[in-house]
């Protein structure tokens, strides 16, 4: 039996269903196998290992446009990885989306690789890839570090660009992808945004409460600076009287294509009007108060608040499954909210900082006798409460918000049908 859902539904905590993807998935669930890539790195494009999770599903709109890749050991550094999700748009946008989680990383992992001095060691590729030890800002920002990131990622993401209108066998014209991307090491995070994708990080605050912090700014047409460039460039920035609440970017001269970003990868019918392939590029230093980052397409936060992942990735039980329970639930929101629009595409990854999540630990042992109505806001033995009462406690969900409850039957055979 499917999923039950009313309008606003209270997510309550782990429900027995997720154990359930987490059992299934250590009996019969067969890990898609890593692959090697540039500077030792190890390539997923699906899958977990200790510290990743990855889930994507296509939606009901067609072929799954959405991509994503995890580089561990990126640059050859143990546990530093590189994590992109990529949302394909147009006719060939599943073509771009996926030609740019192949070139983007090996593009930036070469051009830190031919930037270091020859013979340099592995700390010194590092320093040249951005680690140079120089003067730190009030907010802890090393500014050199931040530089050579900068203009590295910059340059990659420009190349990655270039090459999708260069006689490759498909046609980027009217086809396009966002792009998300970390990189992680040690405690350094270089975010990279282009497009309307999101990374958030799940965070402590006062009394060990769980609190969302969104890295990356969804970059759409509603943003001033975004719809000046627009139209400086001689692009057109208006919403369709069927959305009227909804800004695209238009050709000057002709009403397409309607684009809901302001920067993408492909998409040359809008590159000499304003549409850009620079990426916004952003450093946060991480402490011990970082629990997790999530990337994800906007096929999951058009449905969940950055407070309702949070919520969902902590309470999970093995964190190889958070991926897959993210975009369940954000698949159930989009069947509660739009119930006669078509699903989009999910993909998910998850970055644990921690091997294995204090949360996770507590709340499985509070849940050892499968009491799926417990409310995760009073749930006393727990070491990391949530912050967001409108979550857990009674309190009516914020315009706009679905909140998900674990009192509804979960479709078990979720994972044959995958």
């Amino acid at each position: 039996m499917g999923a039950c859902c009313t309008t606003h539904i209270k997510y309550q905590g782990r429900h027995r269903a997720d154990d359930d993807l987490a059992e299934k998935e250590g009996k019969g669930h067969q890990q898609a196998l890593p692959t090697p890539g540039h500077n030792g790195a190890i390539v997923r494009l699906q899958g977990s290992s200790s510290f990743i999770s990855m889930y994507t599903r296509k939606g009901k709109k067609g072929i799954n446009q959405d991509a994503m890749t995890v580089w561990e050991n990126f640059m050859g550094e143990k546990k530093s990885f590189f994590c992109g999700v990529f949302d394909g748009h147009g006719p060939l946008g599943h073509k771009v989306s996926r030609h740019v989680r192949d070139t983007l990383p090996f593009k930036l992992s070469s051009i830190i690789k031919t930037s270091q001095p020859n013979g340099c060691t592995e700390n010194d590729a590092a320093a040249s890839a951005g680690q140079s030890y120089g003067k730190n800002d009030s907010n802890g920002v090393n500014e050199d570090r931040f530089s050579s990131w900068e203009a590295s990622l910059i340059r990659a993401f420009k190349e990655s660009d270039e090459e999708l209108n260069s006689g490759l066998s498909f046609n980027s014209y009217n086809s396009g992808s966002t792009a998300v991307t970390i990189v992680k090491q040690d405690e350094h995070l270089i975010i990279s945004n282009l497009g309307d994708s999101r990374a958030i990080l799940c965070t402590r605050g006062n009394k060990n409460r769980l609190i969302p912090i969104q890295l990356t700014v969804d970059l759409k047409p509603r943003l001033p600076d975004e719809a000046e460039r627009i139209e400086k460039c001689g692009g057109r920035v208006f919403a369709m009287d069927e959305e009227p609440h909804v800004l695209r970017v238009w050709a000057p001269d002709q009403d397409s294509p309607g684009l809901a970003m302001t920067r993408a990868f492909g998409d040359f019918c809008l590159k000499d009007y304003g549409l850009s392939s620079i990426p916004e590029v952003s450093y946060r230093r991480l402490t011990n108060n970082d629990e997790f980052v999530v990337l994800a397409t906007d096929g999951v936060w058009d449905v969940l608040t950055n407070k309702e992942v949070i919520t969902i990735v902590a309470s999970v039980k093995k964190q190889s499954t958070a991926a897959k329970v993210l975009v369940y639930y954000a698949v159930q929101a989009w069947k509660s909210r739009y119930p006669g629009s078509q699903v989009d595409d999910c993909a998910v990854i998850c970055l644990f900082l921690k091997e294995q999540p204090l949360v996770s630990k507590s709340l499985y042992d509070q849940d050892h006798n499968h009491n799926h109505d417990y409310d995760m806001s009073k749930c006393g033995g727990s070491q990391l409460d949530f912050a967001d009462s409108n979550i857990c406690g009674d309190k009516k969900a914020e315009e706009g918000e679905t909140v998900i409850n674990c009192d509804f039957t979960m479709d078990k055979s979720i994972e044959q049908r995958d």
